[in-house]
């Protein structure tokens, strides 16, 4: 067997989610005790029962843009798709694109809005680093609002082929997304409803957000023959002074630090690379894996991830690698629903 092998895993295509349950928070949640190695199976509105007043939830408020461009190339009238992926911070957009035929500089190619007849031109200035382009849009609105008006819910491809229907808008989001910025959903967070939030800060359990833009490489598959060989991908984000000394308090009280999803996990580890968490606002490219020590990160709530996939390693890295292999059998033993719209599993 080789090393990434251990990462890899048949799933029946059928158990991968292709709509959200009506309430969030009536997903499956496999709990997986690492200390007795047990996995037993409860749902996510049973998480205050598992948690102490003393434990802390990291939540990643990261705010789904609607990244997924779709138009015309204005030259040859020929289908056009693409996928923002950054700004500049200026005019210039980083750009995933995919078209019949080869990409022209200076070409255009023109965006449709999505709920009226306006019109969007991109200028397409360069290619750059693996198929991607910088492209300038003939418009001063602002970033966000653009993408608010010729954007779609950047889907992944396992969901309905990527193809959004209109309540993505609202299912492809945590309910305490505020921060702009991820071209993909912090999906873990999808099961937190309103309601269950105001249950768990009820009992004491504390609510601390940091953000982490979840970007592109999230989803993407390893390529290299090892881990060592792998270039993780860089996630911009950010941890506070005031949430650094929550989450110390808490954890000096006795508390757990339990991370909502890999992205809160990467920004927690990140921050407290001296040993103590410090307030952090960077890029990231923290790619975790065995034999890695967790510094921060005391348990972890999260989806079912894809095989050969980072997520599913640093889930591996910090649940023991036979325990999280059992946890997925019988995941799909149980016909558990998985990814981003899928069941739940938190790791204490």
């Amino acid at each position: 067997m080789s090393e990434l092998d251990r990462y890899d895993y048949q799933l029946p295509p059928e158990l991968i989610a292709q709509e959200p349950l009506a309430c969030r928070s009536d997903a499956r949640l496999m709990v997986i005790d690492r200390a007795r190695q047990t996995i037993d199976h409860v749902h996510v509105r049973d998480l205050p029962d598992l948690l102490r007043p003393a434990d802390v939830l990291v939540l990643n408020n990261t705010r789904v843009l609607p990244a997924r461009l779709i138009g015309t190339r204005t030259r040859t009238g020929g289908r056009w798709t693409g996928l923002f992926l950054e700004t500049d911070g200026r005019d210039v957009w980083k750009i995933m694109s995919r078209t019949r035929g080869k990409l022209q500089i200076g070409e255009t190619v023109t965006l449709h809005a999505r709920e009226s007849g306006e019109t969007l031109n991109l200028d397409l200035l360069h290619p750059l680093e693996d198929g991607l382009w910088a492209v300038r849009p003939d418009s001063s609105t602002p970033l966000v609002e653009l993408l608010d008006k010729f954007g779609r819910v950047p889907l992944p491809p396992y969901i309905r082929g990527g193809n959004m229907v209109d309540t993505d808008h609202q299912t492809y989001q945590t309910v305490f997304a505020s921060e702009p910025g991820a071209v993909a959903a912090p999906t873990a967070g999808l099961h937190f409803t309103a309601p269950l939030l105001e249950q768990i800060a009820s009992r004491g359990i504390g609510l601390a957000e940091i953000t982490l833009h979840v970007g592109l490489g999230t989803f993407r598959p390893l390529q290299s023959e090892t881990l060592a060989e792998h270039h993780m991908h860089r996630e911009s984000g950010e941890i506070d002074e005031t949430t650094c000394q929550l989450l110390n308090d808490r954890r000096r009280a006795g508390g757990r630090v339990i991370a909502v999803g890999t992205t809160s996990v990467r920004v927690l580890e990140t921050a407290s690379q001296s040993g103590q968490l410090q307030p952090w606002a960077d890029a990231t490219d923290l790619f975790i894996r065995p034999p890695y020590t967790f510094q921060f990160t005391d348990a972890l709530f999260t989806n079912f991830h894809l095989p050969r996939s980072t997520l599913l390693i640093l889930v591996k890295t910090l649940g023991g690698d036979a325990l999280i292999h059992e946890a997925y059998q019988q995941a799909i033993a149980e016909r558990y629903r998985f990814y981003s719209y899928g069941d739940a599993m938190l790791i204490l």
